[in-house]
């Protein structure tokens, strides 16, 4: 059963320590169209539970971005976790073959 998430796309010039603090993790989306990638945002609260469910490279997540009309199977491929307060600080999304 895949996971469903919203994101939306991170706004330009955004500095992601802002977005960290108005309740946004920073995320990249990778492979969905070749080499090209999309800088994201997703709420921390549904990053927190995704974690909790999901595991890196394994688990297949639902990835949905309203703006850009796209919707499409991925995995987690890297969370990296703050050293001192141990919460997500950014997530790197790959975009599964179809």
């Amino acid at each position: 059963m895949a996971i469903a998430v919203e994101s939306k796309q991170r706004p330009e010039g955004s500095k992601p320590k802002a977005l960290r603090r108005s309740g946004l993790i920073p995320a990249n989306l990778y492979g969905h169209n070749g080499a090209e990638s999309i800088s994201l945002v997703v709420e921390a609260k549904t990053v927190e539970r995704l974690l909790k469910q999901a595991a890196p490279n394994k688990t297949e997540i639902e990835l949905n971005i309203p703006e850009l009309e796209w919707t499409g199977k991925t995995v987690i491929r890297e969370v990296q976790i703050h050293p001192a307060k141990g919460t997500p600080y950014h997530l790197s999304f790959f975009a599964a073959k179809a």
